[in-house]
């Protein structure tokens, strides 16, 4: 908790440092700053469940979303069993997000299904990575499988600076469709609608009721000025927080900055937590 408040970072990364491209490692330093979270990786670039666990309880983060990732061409494979130890070590502030990438899974629906199986409470798509559309009706097999299990989905919304990235796969208006197909499925857009989407990602989250924005990698104190031309307060109610850990100045500053925005305290509160306990199935809030 910070300052009484109940904390949910739902975007975080801790991946091997081996399994990493190296533009990975340059975006972490440039916009981790001062952050310590090298601290968490042992010698050999193997993140420690014990110090990841440590770093978070003085960070004041109570729970936290562990993303993996299956982008060969932009940032690597980081596979979902590497997050497996942390859920081990903390079950109780740790939980695990699966990935899929339909260029290198087939049939899509069962490998959703096998780490779902894992205790994964969400699935994350990365079309931007990994260099496809969401809305490919291929992608529909995955989402079936989140609508059968009530399982929400998170996708990239918005640019991204990773070589190999493919943007336009980032514009939220490729889901326009997707959203009104699976009306039962939680779709989350991480990031935002990041860059030059941000009107289009706010419209669809105050329009649609299955739509959140998550503020991953957005420093808080420039969201009024991202989303000026809406109801900040009212947008503000479809917020996810997450820091995009570790290129973040530290979870609890962003907590801070977030805090700072004048936002009304049942709001901020949702924003920090609420939302994600209604979005993520056991995760609370």
């Amino acid at each position: 908790m910070i300052e009484g408040r109940t904390v949910v970072d739902a975007h975080v990364h801790v991946p091997r440092l081996s399994t990493l491209k190296p533009s990975w490692l340059e975006w972490a330093r440039r916009f981790s700053g001062p952050h310590p979270w090298r601290e968490v990786y042992d010698g050999d670039g193997d993140p420690v469940p014990g110090r990841l666990d440590a770093l978070f309880e003085e960070e004041g983060v109570d729970r936290a979303l562990l993303f993996c990732e299956y982008s060969p061409r932009a940032t690597g494979i980081q596979p979902i069993e590497d997050n497996l130890p942390f859920v081990e070590c903390n079950p109780e502030r740790f939980r695990l997000v699966a990935n899929v990438n339909p260029h290198l899974h087939h049939p899509l629906a069962s490998e959703v299904e096998r780490q779902l199986d894992l205790g994964a409470v969400a699935l994350k798509l990365h079309p931007v990575h990994g260099g496809f559309s969401p809305a490919d009706k291929e992608l529909y097999a995955a989402y079936h499988v989140c609508q059968e299990r009530d399982v929400p989905v998170v996708l990239h919304s918005g640019t991204s600076s990773f070589p190999g990235a493919r943007t336009s796969f980032g514009n939220p208006e490729l889901l326009s469709d997707v959203v009104e197909d699976f009306p039962g499925v939680r779709f989350v857009f991480a990031h935002g609608g990041r860059g030059w989407w941000y009107d289009v990602a706010a419209f669809l989250a105050l329009a649609k009721d299955n739509v959140w924005l998550d503020l991953a990698g957005l420093p808080p104190k420039k969201l009024p000025g991202y989303y000026a031309r809406f109801d900040f307060a009212r947008l503000a109610t479809r917020f996810v927080f997450g820091t995009d850990w570790p290129g973040v100045p530290g979870t609890a500053n962003n907590v801070r900055a977030l805090a700072s925005l004048g936002l009304p305290e049942d709001v901020l509160c949702d924003v920090l937590a609420g939302n994600a306990g209604k979005i993520y199935p056991g995760l609370g809030g």
